[in-house]
């Protein structure tokens, strides 16, 4: 046991929690649930800004341009941060993106402070935050083994991905209330003060050195091409098809609720707080409630992709805060379910050598639509009532059910190799409704 993982003071049937147990690992988390919170305040309170306070006219364009720009870095940089998270230490790795992060949304704290920040400005820092993230998330992944036991590593990463969701939701309960409260300059503070947390704790914690001795003496397996590795599992390749294609309506939620906050609801920022917690709390339940959903995936799937669709499609015609509230938590719930059963599905189905790449493409392939929904329905959003693009949503998730529902009666076996293991960060995402 090494000096980062504190023996456990419990009876050997009943150990300590990780975080109370391992004090570096405890304040990494803390680390990531920082600048998770950060980030997703950032996004919502800066959606709202736009909307209530910045923009007169083209509202739906420009927070849909700005919801392009924070989902972009993921994926245009992921195979530069694959070659920075496999070439630098990863504490480096993530301190310095922390750190960057608190510099830029301190910089933005400063000038919106001194006056109002273009919105040139906004995007720009939008930009900044967004690739740091992209930085840190994988990297916190990849270094969970640095930090914990072998034994551990399974719910080291149970913790990070839940706690995605967590912070994720704190974020969007704090986001519009601090714009309404304190405008850009304060929520830029905030955001400023979680990623500077998370860097001095991240600098605080000892990493132990990768295990490397006996891996060096052996020949590293040659990396199969990413396109190999999806050619030879058609059936996985037709469900990411279906996903990436659900993905261009559900991932426009977040241009939609504050355009259906202003224009239909006629509320403020507790208004928007109010349905991106519905819309986070559903996905948090749906989490750990997925795998308790009968029948085999794909059917499973195309049910709660129906659901979903009549859920994001009701408050289209039905304009009360409650109803609208209920909505997004089924859509939520729906989002977070369907993720859970087709990550675990897609770890019993992809050989374990295949699996880092597999993860890496997978999250290109479905993160692709989010920045494309985003300014489509922002776009769209200038033209047609809020209202309509929930009908929408629901009406283009329809068709990604139905092929769903077609590829049911096509599970394959799973190989004898393809033991479950835990997936990579955001893995668990297949749906882009509910961060």
């Amino acid at each position: 046991m090494t000096a980062a993982c504190t023996p456990a003071t419990a009876p050997p049937g009943r150990r300590a929690p990780l975080i109370l147990r391992n004090r570096a690992f405890a304040a990494v988390w803390l680390g990531q649930v920082l600048t998770q919170a950060a980030v997703r305040m950032f996004q919502v309170g800066v959606s709202w800004w736009i909307v209530a306070y910045a923009v007169r006219d083209a509202r739906g364009l420009a927070s849909g341009l700005f919801m392009a720009l924070c989902t972009l870095p993921a994926v245009v940089l992921a195979p530069v941060v694959a070659r920075t998270v496999a070439g630098f230490a990863h504490r480096s790795v993530l301190r310095s993106a922390a750190g960057l992060a608190a510099a830029t949304a301190g910089v933005l704290a400063v000038w919106a402070q001194g006056g109002g920040p273009p919105l040139a400005g906004v995007y720009a820092a939008a930009l900044a935050l967004a690739t740091c993230q992209a930085f840190f998330d994988p990297c916190l992944t990849t270094s969970v083994p640095e930090l914990v036991d072998d034994a551990d590593i399974e719910t080291a990463t149970g913790f990070e991905l839940s706690t995605q969701s967590l912070a994720g939701l704190g974020g969007a309960l704090l986001g519009a209330l601090t714009v309404d409260g304190a405008g850009v300059a304060g929520l830029a503070a905030g955001c400023a003060a979680a990623y500077a947390g998370a860097a001095v704790l991240v600098a605080s914690s000892r990493f132990r050195a990768p295990a490397s001795s006996e891996a060096a003496s052996d020949e590293p397996p040659a990396r199969r091409p990413l396109r190999r590795i999806l050619g030879e599992l058609p059936y996985v390749q037709r469900i990411l098809v279906c996903f990436t294609a659900a993905n261009l309506f559900t991932a426009a939620v977040f241009v939609v609720i504050p355009l259906y906050t202003r224009s239909v609801l006629h509320g403020g920022g507790g208004t928007v707080a109010l349905l991106e917690a519905s819309l986070g709390a559903g996905a948090l339940v749906g989490a750990f409630t997925g795998t308790r959903v009968p029948g085999r995936p794909t059917v499973a799937g195309a049910w709660c992709l129906g659901l979903m669709a009549l859920a994001l499609a009701l408050p289209g015609l039905f304009a009360h805060r409650p109803v609208v509230a209920g909505c997004l938590a089924v859509a939520g719930w729906c989002a977070g379910a369907v993720s859970v059963r087709f990550v675990a599905l897609f770890q019993r189905l992809v050989p374990t050598a295949d699996k880092p790449g597999f993860f890496a493409v997978m999250q290109a392939v479905l993160g692709a639509s989010l920045p494309v929904a985003s300014l489509v329905f922002g776009f769209a959003g200038d033209l047609f009532s809020p209202q309509t693009l929930c009908l929408v949503q629901g009406v283009g998730l329809l068709p990604a059910a139905c092929a769903l529902a077609l590829l049911g009666s096509r599970t394959p076996e799973a190989g004898p190799e393809a033991e479950p293991e835990p997936a990579p960060s955001g893995a668990p995402e297949v749906l882009g409704g509910a961060r």
